[in-house]
């Protein structure tokens, strides 16, 4: 996976976390088709469309939990604005590299605590779709667990390179790695 060439080299963290966006990308391809064959499948075969459609749903699930950490580090996110990032001097800059971190990290954790009791009741009894008792449902429960980790995983690092640039005497953003 390859990042733009301004963006700080990835922490070790972070490369794992890459590793993990690299491995779930081609899953768009297989909603994409999954959504596609629901037509076939139902007026053609006269079967497997609910199926389909709630595969679908379960792989982009995932997707969307890696996606979105994905998108953020490269700044391709709706709200990013990494432009702004290294901007101004002193406290400007400080709110700056320190703001989004510190307002996802508890976000984060906040959604870690309140949703792993239903998650963890979900898997337990491999909770099934409501409209087609198809098995997987607990899968999207699961994604939304996976999406608070990883984007509190991408809020540590990218507070820890904060934290790291902040301290340097010029203020020049370093690669901490």
């Amino acid at each position: 996976m390859h990042l733009p060439p301004d963006l700080p080299t990835p922490l070790p963290l972070e490369r794992w976390l890459n590793r993990l966006g690299a491995l779930v990308m081609p899953l768009a391809l297989l909603v994409v088709l999954l959504l596609f064959l629901q037509w076939p499948l139902r007026d053609g075969w006269g079967a497997g469309s609910s199926q389909a459609n709630d595969l679908a749903q379960v792989l982009f699930a995932l997707y969307v939990a890696v996606a979105l950490r994905h998108a953020d580090r490269r700044g391709a996110h709706l709200v990013s604005r990494p432009d702004l990032a290294h901007a101004g001097r002193g406290p400007v800059r400080a709110m700056r590299l320190l703001g989004a971190p510190l307002a996802v990290l508890p976000w984060a954790v906040f959604v870690c605590i309140n949703a792993a009791p239903t998650v963890w009741r979900s898997m337990r009894g491999l909770e099934s779709f409501p409209e087609t008792a198809n098995p997987g449902y607990f899968v999207i429960k699961l994604a939304l667990l996976l999406l608070a980790v990883l984007l509190g995983l991408q809020a540590l690092a990218d507070l820890w390179r904060a934290m790291h640039t902040l301290r340097t005497p010029t203020g020049a953003p370093t690669d901490p790695a």
